[in-house]
C-alpha cells in the first residue's frame, strides 16, 4: 500500500446552484474520508444532474469512489437516476478541502441502489489482521485524521507489536497530535530495528524540536545525514533546524546551521526564499 496522497484524484468543483429542496435534502459538509462505506453527491453538471457514487477503502489501492451516474431532483423532491455507460468507473480519492454530500438513506430506494452494495464483500474479507488495521491507520494519518489513525494503530500493536512499519506510523500520529514524549519512544524503538531508515529519522527530528530538545535534533540531524543512503528528507530536517535557530534568535547557531541547509535545499525553490530572507534578517546590523 502507498500513500493516499500520491494516487490519482477525481477533479472535482463544486458549484452549489440548487433547487430549495436539494439543498434541504444535501448538505456539502464532509470530506471524503467522512463518507466511507456511504453514497454521496460528487457534483451538479451543467444541465443540473447530480454525480453520485459509493466510497469505500480499496486496502491495496486506497480510498476509492464507485461512480454509479448522475440524477436529477424533481420540483417535488424526487431523486430522478439518470444511469450513464461509464457507470461503475473507479477513481482514487486524495486529501482536499472538497466537501461533499452523504445522499438521505430514505433517498437510495429511489436511484435504484443498495445501502451496502453487494460487491462491497469483496473488500471486507481481513478486518482485523494487524496489516489491515495498520491500513486503516495508514489512511486516515493521510487524511489528517490522527486521532482516529492511531486507535488502528494501536488495535493493529496488540495484534502484532512487531508489525513492520508499525512504530513509525504511530510516531506520526503522535506528532500529529503533539504528543511528542510518545512519538519520540516509539520512534527510538523504530530505530533499534534500523537507525538507518530515513523516515523514522525525519520524525525525530520533528518530534526533539517540537518537544524542545533542539541540540538533540540537531544531532539527530546530522546523524541522519552521516547514516541514511536516502536523503530526500535532509533539506527538510535541515531546514527545520535553521528555522527554529532563527525563531530563537540564536545567531550562532543560525549561521552554523546556514550553509548545511543550503546545500540540502538547494533544489528547493520555496525552502531557499525563506532561508535567504531568513539570513538577511537574522544578520541585520542592530541600530
Amino acid at each position: 500500500m502507498f500513500k493516499i496522497k500520491t494516487q490519482f484524484i477525481l477533479a472535482i468543483c463544486f458549484f452549489i446552484s440548487f433547487n430549495s429542496q436539494a439543498q434541504n435534502d444535501l448538505h456539502f459538509d464532509k470530506h471524503f474520508i467522512d463518507c466511507m462505506n456511504k453514497w454521496v453527491v460528487i457534483q451538479p453538471g451543467k444541465d443540473s444532474s447530480l454525480s453520485f457514487g459509493f466510497v469505500y477503502f480499496d486496502q491495496l489501492a486506497g480510498l476509492s469512489l464507485h461512480y454509479e451516474g448522475k440524477f436529477k431532483i424533481t420540483s417535488s423532491g424526487e431523486y430522478v437516476a439518470q444511469k450513464l455507460e461509464n457507470a461503475g468507473m473507479i477513481f482514487r480519492l486524495k486529501p482536499t478541502g472538497t466537501l461533499m454530500s452523504i445522499i438521505p438513506t430514505e433517498k437510495l430506494k429511489e436511484l435504484n441502489v443498495s445501502p451496502i452494495p453487494e460487491w462491497l464483500s469483496n473488500y471486507k474479507t481481513d478486518t482485523s489482521s494487524a496489516q489491515s488495521l495498520y491500513n486503516y491507520g495508514f489512511l486516515y494519518n493521510a487524511w489528517n485524521q490522527c486521532a482516529t489513525a492511531l486507535q488502528y494503530l494501536q488495535k493493529a500493536k496488540n495484534v502484532d507489536p512487531q508489525y513492520n512499519k508499525l512504530n513509525v506510523e504511530m510516531a506520526f500520529s503522535y506528532n500529529c497530535l503533539q504528543l511528542y514524549d510518545s512519538a519520540i519512544i516509539v520512534l527510538n524503538k523504530a530505530l533499534k530495528a534500523d537507525s538507518t531508515d530515513a523516515y523514522v529519522n525525519k520524525e525525530l527530528v520533528y518530534a526533539q524540536i517540537k518537544s524542545g530538545q533542539l541540540e538533540k535534533a540537531a544531532a539527530s540531524c546530522r546523524k541522519a545525514i552521516r547514516i541514511c543512503t536516502d536523503q530526500k528528507f535532509n533539506g527538510e530536517n535541515c531546514y527545520n533546524i535553521l528555522y527554529t535557530y532563527f525563531r530563537k534568535n540564536d545567531k550562532v547557531n543560525f549561521n552554523a546551521w546556514l550553509d548545511e541547509a543550503k546545500k540540502w535545499c538547494a533544489k528547493n525553490k520555496q525552502y531557499m526564499n525563506i532561508i535567504e530572507a531568513m539570513e538577511k534578517e537574522m544578520n541585520k546590523e542592530t541600530p
